[in-house]
């Protein structure tokens, strides 16, 4: 169980490293939808990072951190 947990917040951590990376090229962008897109990565990285700590704290649960 810890396994597959470890393996989806890695997989977690790469979704959201791409979009770190999707919102710094978005910055250099200079068109009408920068802004609104700019927007819509930021909702995105808080989104995927409280999945991330989601996944650590149930890899924490699952290998007997808390108890």
């Amino acid at each position: 169980m810890t396994n597959i947990l470890m393996v989806a917040f890695y997989i977690t951590i790469a979704a959201l490293v791409v979009v770190l990376v999707l919102g710094i090229t978005n910055l250099a962008r200079s068109d009408n939808g920068q802004a609104s897109r700019s927007n819509k990565l930021m909702r995105l990285r808080v989104l995927v990072q409280a999945i991330a700590i989601a996944l650590l704290c149930a890899v924490a649960l699952a290998a007997g951190v808390f108890s």
